[in-house]
């Protein structure tokens, strides 16, 4: 049995992950957001004897068992910007960084090392500041592997909603919920 959930501090004590943080976010005209709500999975604490390399093959190991490939590790852009053709997910592998979602308007959120993020496609997102050793494990669902980046222009807006219409739901979280659950 993998215990990456247990490790990672995401698991519930009867099994099963633990539930997010949902929030949702107002279309502002530049920014779609989504109907659907940004999960925020925040972690109950890493166990000390995992370092970064050990975080990352949990999270790579829990994702991959969920629907969700791996897809590359660093930071986020410090602009706003959304992707209007997948739906995006973060593990946070080391440190601590604060994140603007749902456009110059939306709300701020502080993550730290094994919390996981959750982002439906069109949800605005931007870099404010992070330690030096902020690090994320990106991944997206596995018929989503294409990717386009759409900063805050009113002149992409109707086009991208009408693309955020058609990505499709994957059938679970990147750890391991039903999606309908959060996203039904």
């Amino acid at each position: 049995m993998d215990d990456s959930l247990e490790m990672l501090g995401l698991a519930e004590a009867h099994g099963g992950s633990i539930a997010p943080e949902c929030r949702r976010f107002n279309d502002d005209g530049r920014i779609p957001n989504s109907p659907l709500p940004t999960l925020l999975f925040r972690s109950h604490g890493v166990a000390g004897a995992l370092d970064r390399e050990a975080i990352a093959a949990r999270f790579e190991r829990l994702f991959c068992a969920n629907g969700w490939q791996p897809s590359w590790r660093g930071g986020v852009y410090d602009y706003h910007h959304y992707h209007s053709i997948a739906h995006e997910a973060f593990g946070v592998l080391s440190g601590r960084g604060r994140l603007r979602l749902g456009g110059e308007r939306g709300e701020d959120f502080t993550l730290q090392v094994g919390d996981v993020l959750v982002l439906p496609a069109g949800t605005g997102h931007c870099h404010l500041e992070a330690s030096e050793d902020f690090l994320l494990l990106a991944a997206y669902p596995e018929d989503q592997r294409q990717l386009d980046l759409i900063g805050a222009d009113p002149e992409a807006h109707d086009a991208a909603v009408a693309r955020i219409a058609q990505v499709s739901l994957p059938p679970r979280d990147p750890l391991g919920g039903d999606s309908a659950r959060w996203w039904g």
